[in-house]
């Protein structure tokens, strides 16, 4: 199979400027997610040296428990309170629930093998990705929801989620919604959040010595244990907040057990591009794995997206295997 090279021609003459910010618009949004997520595949690795596959699950998690939330305040449609407070306290519910989860992982499947051979945690961070699928999976069915759904009996295809569609502006014709600027903006405010954080608080200057030496750290009188432990709840918050935001931008039935897989791999694939255990590098992977994704479905075809996608993740390797924004690891004898 091939693309033939006219065809794209022709499929770039027909999108015009309209289509591409249309395209753009998407990525920049998609990236934000991928962002996020890809935080914290970083910051766990980056203190660690660890990949913690099951991140991508608790991304899933997360967007049920924001479901659940939605869903208990009476819906979209007939919220029992105003919006902006039924959002907050959505967002807040699933970041603080997949923190705790987060937590729990690293306190029960991780902790125990942290002197253990680098495998031994691997493979724990796959059993407990698929626990967390399977539990998922038997308590909802298999069942794929949708948070822009009336609930309370109405048909899971009725899809509208009032306000949030509206358009804040347009650009060459193309409407950028609320729903739109929302993931953008609070995905940009975590983001410099956790920036200062790191950069500006004791928490922080105990994760960097942490993550440039732990053993040292421990000497230095730094509750190791405790920092890891907050490294992961920050990571997990992050992809609890992601994960409600895929859920209001993605208005159709997207939210369901297996979701977190692939999410997840394309939020890697974003740490690895930006540079492994760089948050900037998250960041800036994060924002250009969304804009190929968009642009390949959009010139090429969704059929090729991801191929495109975990292609840009193989070139890196074999050329740029620090990513953009990685460094060197410095061999200490």
């Amino acid at each position: 199979m091939h693309v033939p090279l006219l065809t794209i021609i022709d499929t770039i003459r027909q999108f015009g400027w309209s289509g591409a910010f249309e395209l753009f618009r998407n990525g920049v949004v998609a990236g934000s997610i991928y962002a996020l997520i890809a935080l914290g595949y970083t910051m766990v690795y980056g203190i660690l040296k660890l990949l913690n596959f099951a991140h991508g699950d608790i991304y899933m998690v997360g967007a049920f428990i924001g479901y659940g939330v939605l869903t208990a305040l009476g819906g979209p449609l007939h919220p029992v309170i105003g919006l902006v407070p039924l959002l907050i306290v959505v967002f807040l519910c699933a970041m603080i629930g997949a923190g705790g989860l987060g937590v729990a992982v690293e306190r029960f499947a991780y902790r125990p093998l942290r002197n253990a051979p680098r495998i031994a945690p691997l493979i724990s961070a796959l059993g407990v990705a698929f626990f967390l699928e399977n539990s998922v999976l038997l308590l909802t069915d298999g069942e794929h929801y949708s948070y822009g759904t009336v609930f309370l009996g109405a048909p899971k295809n009725l899809l509208t989620f009032g306000p949030l569609l509206n358009p804040v502006f347009h650009v060459a014709g193309v409407p950028v919604t609320v729903v739109q600027m929302l993931v953008v903006t609070s995905s940009i405010a975590l983001m410099v959040a956790l920036t200062l954080l790191v950069a500006r608080t004791r928490l922080g200057k105990a994760m960097r010595a942490t993550a440039y030496d732990r053993e040292a750290a421990n000497m230095m009188g730094i509750d190791t244990d405790r920092v890891i432990a907050a490294t992961f709840f920050i990571g997990s918050v992050l992809a609890g907040a992601a994960g409600v935001m895929f859920g209001l931008y993605e208005l159709g039935p997207e939210v369901y057990y297996f979701m977190g897989f692939l999410a997840g791999l394309k939020a890697f694939t974003a740490a690895v591009v930006g540079g492994i255990g760089s948050i900037p590098g998250a960041m800036a992977g994060g924002l250009l794995i969304g804009l190929v994704e968009q642009f390949s479905i959009g010139y090429v075809g969704g059929q090729w997206s991801d191929i495109v996608v975990f292609g840009i993740l193989i070139l890196f390797m074999l050329v740029r295997p620090t990513g953009l924004f990685g460094s060197t690891a410095i061999q200490k004898v």
